[in-house]
């Protein structure tokens, strides 16, 4: 497999047609090498339009989602940022390359450890990641300028919103299958959030759950 092929054809084929368009987000498509963070068995796989089996049930999101997420968050060198469900630490590095820092929180050893390993190997130093349940957020090294979640809620737990700096954004799939809907939630002012709906996909759910108390629009 021709792999720079294989990368281009999957930015023009399935990127660019779902309204990722800003050049800053494309050229890390180029440069965050996403086969080196699949697993070996379906590294031929790494630019094909669907999730990833990376091992104890959990899956790395299709291509085109994880572009747009990363774009609608507007990321600035200067930003800190919070990702919920590592994986294998492909988003973390996508956000890494445009965000001051990242922390990343898996709940699965196993895959926190891969997830070091992957980042380590790509040379990405600006990325912490935590071992622990992240379906609260991780308020000890917060307050966060971007929130992802890489899993589906079927609420916004009002404990991350909270983590949340004025001007701060939170980028989530809510919903439970087959119906859920990407958002990016701003918080506005002390407790105030403006929510817009981005579009609607079908992920996994995330590991762990999500929190009794949580936010409605």
């Amino acid at each position: 497999m021709n792999i720079e092929q294989a990368r281009f054809n999957m930015i023009e084929q399935q990127i660019r047609p779902w309204e990722v368009l800003d050049p800053n987000v494309l050229d890390l498509l180029f440069v965050v090498k996403r086969e080196d963070f699949a697993p070996a068995a379906y590294r031929n796989l790494a630019f094909a339009d669907m999730e990833l089996p990376i091992g104890q049930g959990q899956v790395m999101l299709a291509p085109r989602v994880e572009a747009r997420l990363t774009q609608e968050l507007g990321l600035k060198k200067t930003d800190k940022v919070l990702e919920i469900g590592t994986g294998s630490g492909y988003m973390a590095a996508l956000m890494a390359a445009r965000a001051e820092h990242v922390v990343t929180v898996e709940c699965r050893p196993e895959l926190a450890e891969m997830a070091k390993t992957n980042l380590g190997n790509a040379g990405i130093g600006n990325v912490t990641v935590e071992t622990g349940c992240g379906a609260n957020g991780w308020a000890s090294r917060g307050p966060y300028d971007a929130i992802v979640l890489s899993g589906s809620v079927s609420s916004v737990p009002e404990s991350i919103l909270k983590q949340l700096r004025v001007g701060g954004r939170l980028a989530v799939v809510v919903g439970e299958a087959p119906v859920m809907e990407a958002q990016l939630i701003t918080c506005t002012a002390d407790g105030v959030y403006n929510t817009v709906n981005l579009f609607e996909t079908v992920i996994p759910a995330l590991d762990g759950g999500t929190s009794k108390e949580s936010f409605s629009f």
